[in-house]
């Protein structure tokens, strides 16, 4: 089994351009959120950068952060 790769450090003086790093995302309690596994939901709780406490309908959900596959309507 092999490890993965780690991310590159940025040289400050690389004629390339640092990569950009995405801002993290941030729901407030009533944002309407869709997400890849279990679709549309509601946010009915918050805790600050840790997690978002959702309600898909039939079940609340538990997403932690960083957010990868839900995304605010």
């Amino acid at each position: 089994m092999t490890k993965p790769a780690a991310s590159k450090r940025h040289l400050p003086t690389s004629p390339l351009k640092a990569p950009v790093v995405p801002a993290p995302k941030f729901f407030a309690v009533g944002d309407q959120v869709t997400h890849d596994a279990h679709g549309l939901g509601r946010v009915i709780g918050v805790e600050e950068g840790i997690a978002a406490l959702v309600d898909f309908g039939s079940t609340q959900m538990r997403i932690l952060s960083p957010y990868a596959k839900m995304t605010k309507l």
